[in-house]
């Protein structure tokens, strides 16, 4: 027999085919349209009640992490809100997981699919904490693992963040594939999938999804018993799009039916990531808007044929904050709380400062998730990785942060401003995109009403909003 040609087209032609045999699963039996698919099925068919989730993630030392409330920075904060302002804030310290991360909840599932389906091993692209989640899960289920990780530029130059983050794959015990920025990631994730006939644990399977569930049940369990209420708001870090849809689902399940979810990315408008020459002019490698808009606005850009993970369809609120401003937080974290997390984790609760210095003192916001910093993961190691990149680094006005050109550390905790992202506007963005896959006049009322669900609004705010002017 001859042998499969491995070329780049080739590959990509036998997309298809690699992604069903290595999830176990066929999307076709959900997919109704180009566009449209029967989502809650889908997410209903990984079969797992959530008792079992909890059952399986404690067996490999992940969730029921503590929840604390920062007195010090609630204070801090009052000190600088009108009167009567200043929320509690109260963080989810994800760090206590196996692996250091929310990520761990995701790649519990997964993995747990895999050893149960029969596979032998693991195959994951990313260049974030989730490689290391899905590491310290592989081993524990005696499963083989590799990692293929986006770690270098052209020049051979590695952020410290990811090569630390690869490390820490590489502790766990996983072979680790690193590739310079582009294609090549997709590439090599697809050829090493047929190649070893491992299980996908793709970020945007509902496994994965379904493991973040158990994250937004234990905040709304834990604050009640802490505080004898539900959340006022839950400020989400946002990237792909999984660690919003996960918690979210999971606190409609706890009955939170009022909480506000709230996305929260650093802003890195003007980067481009899959840029050769950008990539190292950025701070953060996940949690900013070169995922969260682009994963918004489309999710379907994925390795999987239809991604669970829809943002659009849980976000109340989209804010932004500079990079300058994350470090700030992170910082203060350890100074007066004695939290040492790493900056990309951090991202969420600094717009948490500044959304409770609207908010009332009696009302309670929850910051989703830490994660645990170290080596390359710490700010100083970011910082002066970013000055080695030619970008300025000072103090001053976060306004005047250019991202890949300047990053602006605040000198006071009022400098901390959160800027509000327009919901209607990525809403049309996203319609937008669906329309370049199916035509809005050949859009049938299953189409609309799943673009409704979808971005969180009724059809008819489509029809007036969208189809009128298409």
């Amino acid at each position: 027999m001859s042998p499969r040609d491995m070329s780049y087209q080739a590959l990509m032609a036998r997309k298809n085919e690699i992604m069903k045999s290595s999830l176990g699963m066929d999307y076709d039996n959900y997919i109704f349209s180009p566009i449209a698919f029967d989502y809650e099925r889908m997410m209903a068919d990984t079969g797992y009640t959530m008792e079992e989730i909890f059952r399986i993630q404690g067996e490999t030392k992940v969730g029921h992490t503590p929840l604390y409330e920062l007195h010090n920075l609630t204070e801090a904060v009052r000190r600088i809100s009108p009167s009567g302002k200043g929320a509690r804030i109260l963080v989810k310290d994800e760090a206590n997981n196996a692996s250091g991360s929310f990520k761990a909840r995701r790649a519990s599932i997964s993995v747990y699919e895999a050893a149960r389906k029969g596979y032998k091993g693991i195959v994951a692209a990313t260049s974030g904490n989730y490689g290391a989640a899905v590491a310290s899960q592989a081993v524990q289920r005696k499963l083989k693992c590799i990692i293929v990780q986006e770690v270098y530029d052209s020049r051979g130059v590695g952020q410290p963040e990811i090569i630390e983050k690869g490390r820490a794959c590489e502790a766990y015990g996983a072979e680790v594939l690193k590739l310079t920025v582009g294609p090549e990631l997709f590439y090599m994730q697809l050829r090493t999938l047929e190649e070893t006939g491992f299980f996908n644990a793709s970020l945007y399977t509902p496994f994965g999804i379904r493991g973040v569930e158990s994250l937004g049940v234990e905040i709304a369990q834990q604050t009640r018993e802490l505080l004898g209420k539900d959340p006022d708001a839950v400020v989400v870090t946002h990237a792909g799009g999984g660690n919003l849809t996960g918690t979210a689902r999971g606190l409609q399940y706890a009955g939170c039916n009022s909480t506000r979810v709230i996305a929260c990315s650093v802003d890195l408008t003007g980067l481009h990531m899959a840029s050769d020459t950008d990539f190292n002019r950025k701070s953060f490698t996940t949690g900013h808007t070169g995922f969260g808009v682009p994963f918004a606005t489309w999710p379907d850009r994925t390795d999987v044929p239809r991604n669970a993970a829809r943002s659009l369809r849980y976000m109340d609120e989209y804010h932004v904050v500079s990079q300058g401003e994350v470090f700030y937080i992170t910082e203060l974290l350890t100074k007066i709380e004695g939290l040492e997390r790493g900056p990309a984790g951090n991202t969420s609760l600094t717009a948490a400062v500044s959304l409770a210095r609207q908010m009332n003192r009696d009302q309670i916001i929850v910051v989703q998730e830490t994660e645990y910093t170290g080596a390359g993961k710490h700010q100083n190691a970011e910082l002066s990785f970013a000055r080695e990149n030619g970008i300025e680094v000072r103090r001053g006005d976060p306004a005047d942060n250019l991202p890949g050109k300047t990053i602006v550390i605040p000198e006071r905790l009022e400098q901390v401003q959160s800027r509000v992202k327009d919901l209607d506007h990525l809403r049309l963005e996203y319609l937008g995109n669906a329309a370049k896959r199916l035509p809005a006049s050949g859009w049938s009322e299953s189409d609309i009403q799943f673009l409704a669900d979808d971005v969180k609004k009724d059809p008819q705010w489509i029809r007036e909003n969208f189809l009128t002017n298409n």
